[in-house]
């Protein structure tokens, strides 16, 4: 049990670093809101190492933390909803056989773009954020699989390591 809390201790650590990286880089994508999502590296990999509801709770934690650090309320709700639906879509597709941690991230990063704009549509209360969707989902793909790649190949370096 002991060792359990102390990897969640670190995985919540790691994703909080990555988020503040995350807000030191200076690129724009010409998207409000958008970003790499390096904190999202940790989450895939806790998906592969961790138990599922561990994972959840580690979202929810950086999320909150990360926004109450670095940036604001709405920040936290946006992040909360493309979180907990990508993560969600994650989950399933890891069960599926055939799905790479490449495969699996970009569905993660596509479905975390697509949880925003929900909220941004109910935000807004329109329909004209549609617009940024084509923009959202190759971000999405591209980022997905950066971060899946960097995941599979952090994953190959601790698959000695029994959480």
């Amino acid at each position: 049990m002991k060792s359990r809390v102390a990897y969640f201790g670190v995985f919540t650590a790691l994703a909080l670093i990555f988020s503040y990286v995350e807000t030191m880089i200076p690129i724009h994508f010409g998207v409000p809101g958008m970003k790499l999502g390096l904190a999202n590296l940790i989450i895939v990999v806790a998906l592969y190492k961790i138990r599922i509801q561990e994972v959840y709770l580690l979202s929810v934690v950086r999320v909150l933390l990360s926004g109450f650090l670095f940036g604001n309320y709405f920040s936290i709700i946006y992040s909360l909803a493309g979180a907990l639906l990508s993560l969600s879509v994650m989950a399933c597709i890891k069960r599926i056989d055939g799905f790479s941690v490449m495969g699996v991230s970009i569905a993660g990063g596509v479905f975390h773009n697509i949880g925003q704009m929900i909220v941004a549509m109910v935000v807004v209360e329109t329909f004209s954020v549609v617009y940024y969707v084509p923009v959202l989902l190759v971000a999405g793909l591209v980022t997905g699989l950066f971060i899946g790649i960097a995941a599979n190949e952090m994953l190959k370096r601790i698959q000695n390591i029994k959480l």
